[in-house]
């Protein structure tokens, strides 16, 4: 207990003197890319709670980086969710919603949401999960700086279920495949170019619980130029029961 509580104080250390600050946020976004790709983050919805659905709505709609599209597919039991975008986002051009007829599983679901995609390069959240207000930023940047990069991936950390504490960093290795083959160490932030998600065919539903490791598998062989963002960009929720908690 007592590691795990240095590493814990370690890491908010380490977050209070690399976190963004006000300044940064400024800077970017007065950042004019010449290469501005339109960048699709595409989630599949679930009976999201509203607590996790207004801050993964909020970072998004508040990104440095503003050429970007929000695909969201919800197959929820009933459109409250729908109703909460209509109150809060009602003239935000590019979020889109689609409501299913019925709720079409973890697979299912994530392909509708990645249909809706027009993009030149789609990302994928978990509708539980945060991004931080830089991602699209760095998304771009590393684009700029080369833009034959197909995918990229960023290192990643948890929060609690109250989204206050922040702990078990993740610092990912650059691309090794031998490591991917052995355990899935990319998971998210990832995004891929848009023509070759679509040529890997999606997310497989007899993967289900796997489903993230068996589509970056099919989708990172199909690439030569991977880039890895030495930057933690997203928080992992750790909520009960999920693949997050075990």
């Amino acid at each position: 207990g007592n590691y795990a509580n240095i590493l814990d104080e370690m890491y908010a250390t380490w977050r209070a003197e690399n976190s963004l600050t006000q300044a940064d946020i400024e800077t970017q976004r007065k950042t004019e890319f010449e290469y501005q790709p339109l960048i699709s983050i595409s989630i599949p919805l679930y009976n999201t709670r509203i607590d996790f659905f207004k801050p993964i709505m909020d970072a998004i709609i508040g990104q440095t980086y503003s050429n970007f599209e929000l695909c969201l597919v919800d197959g929820s039991d009933n459109d409250y969710l729908g109703k909460y975008i209509e109150k809060n986002y009602p003239d935000d051009g590019r979020i889109k919603y689609v409501k299913l007829e019925k709720n079409l599983g973890i697979a299912g679901n994530t392909n509708a949401a990645l249909a809706l995609a027009t993009g030149d390069f789609i990302g994928f959240t978990d509708h539980d999960d945060l991004i931080t207000a830089d991602a699209m930023f760095y998304i771009a940047q590393a684009l700029n700086n080369d833009n034959t990069i197909q995918a990229l991936y960023s290192d990643e950390d948890k929060i609690d279920m109250d989204g206050r504490e922040y702990f078990l960093p993740h610092f990912k290795s650059d691309f090794n495949l031998d490591l991917l083959c052995s355990h899935n160490y990319i998971t998210h932030l990832f995004v891929v170019r848009a023509d070759i998600v679509r040529a890997s065919g999606g997310i497989l539903s007899e993967f289900d619980g796997a489903q993230d490791h068996d589509f970056d598998l099919r989708v990172l062989e199909k690439c030569n130029n991977i880039y890895h963002i030495p930057k933690i960009l997203y928080h992992w929720r750790m909520v009960e029961g999920s693949t997050s908690m075990t």
